[in-house]
């Protein structure tokens, strides 16, 4: 049965907020009215990719981590910081680099002498990665044994130093930076480590009328101080309302069909059909990881949206930043220049949509009314 339903007289699940609690109810509207709240902070300081900052505050409420890419000096850093101050979170820049060792961000063990009795002990001081949101500007810069240092945090929400293991703060977000220019002298990450992340997220270039606000606002008098909308105690609520959000067997099973119809090797179910594109173009496909993000994304999607329920429209919004990193191409597809968000592109326009049931269409529709 999924997440914030029931089962009525008639052994047909309830959807929609409605068959949540009044009290969870009015949490779901005060988060509602503070995501929005912060979407006008942030834009005090960014000028427009308002996609952009929806994907990140999706992964922040669904507790995920997101691998930005775009080219220098598209504001990632200004986006990040910006969105820690107005969720009152502690923020960490880390640039890697070559050189960087893995007890550059984990931290280390001192040796401390107490100069009343001379004795000597070993203190733990911490990295950077004790905060709760950080910025892994050009994490491909740095050798794959401080990568996995890194992506182990992420996973465990946890440090082990000296054999003694370092709780890191809550909430805990990493956003990891890479330019797609520039490849000699990297470290690429590989498959099994991108599939830690929940998003891939393209930043491309301002629209023209944007690049001009750009330029008046940084060239003009100081810049827009933001406010903070949310603690880190607000947010972790959030985060456990996204999981209630009621989500419809037939959401769930489309969110299926859309994953396993990348992968390849695999057989489908009967009476499905693989798109062509994918057959032609993918030489490996997304896992069940894959899978729960597009429900989770979607889940925040409802709730960052204001609607009663997750839908089909929910799933496909998410699908290129959870798929576009987990759908390996083959060489067809680097010879025909054929990027991934156009395979996903197909992959969404030709998976259909199973209808919903009687009972799920009428409670639906009762909730919506209401």
């Amino acid at each position: 049965m999924s997440e914030g339903t029931r089962v009525d007289g008639g052994g047909v699940e309830s959807l929609g907020v409605e068959s949540l609690g009044g009290e969870v109810q009015a949490q779901l509207a005060d988060a509602r009215a503070n995501i929005e709240r912060l979407r006008v902070e942030v834009h005090k300081v960014i000028v427009g990719q308002d996609a952009v900052v929806d994907q990140i505050l999706t992964a922040i409420v669904c507790r995920g981590h997101a691998l930005v890419v775009g080219v220098p000096g598209l504001a990632k850093t200004l986006l990040i910081s910006t969105l820690a101050r107005t969720l009152s979170l502690g923020f960490s820049r880390v640039q890697f680099t070559p050189d960087l060792m893995p007890s550059d961000i984990t931290g280390t063990e001192v040796i401390e002498e107490d100069k009343a009795t001379g004795s000597r002990s070993l203190r733990f001081v911490k990295g950077p990665i004790f905060a709760n949101v950080i910025l892994a500007d050009e994490i491909n810069r740095t050798p794959p044994k401080t990568q996995a240092a890194l992506l182990e945090a992420m996973q465990e929400r946890q440090v082990t130093v000296g054999g003694v293991q370092h709780a890191l703060p809550r909430p805990f977000f990493v956003l990891a930076t890479q330019n797609p220019i520039e490849q000699e002298g990297t470290y690429p990450l590989p498959e099994a480590q991108l599939d830690r992340f929940m998003f891939e997220i393209k930043i491309g270039y301002p629209s023209e009328d944007e690049e001009l606000a750009i330029v008046r606002r940084t060239t003009g008098g100081g810049l827009s101080q933001v406010e903070a909308v949310l603690s880190a105690e607000q947010i972790e609520r959030v985060q456990e309302l996204v999981r209630m959000m009621p989500t419809a067997d037939h959401v769930i099973r489309y969110a299926l069909r859309l994953v396993r119809a990348t992968r390849v090797s695999e057989p489908l179910a009967p009476g499905a059909v693989r798109p062509k594109m994918v057959q032609q173009y993918v030489s490996w496909g997304a896992g069940p990881r894959a899978s729960e993000y597009l429900i989770l994304a979607a889940k925040a999607r409802a709730l960052l949206t204001g609607a009663t329920h997750v839908t089909p429209e929910h799933v496909r919004d998410a699908a290129k930043p959870v798929l576009r990193h987990r759908v390996m191409l083959n060489f067809n597809a680097e010879a025909d220049m054929v990027p991934s968000d156009a395979i996903i592109d197909a992959l969404v326009k030709e998976t259909p949509v199973e209808s919903a049931g009687a009972g799920e269409s009428r409670l639906m529709d009762a909730g919506l009314r209401k």
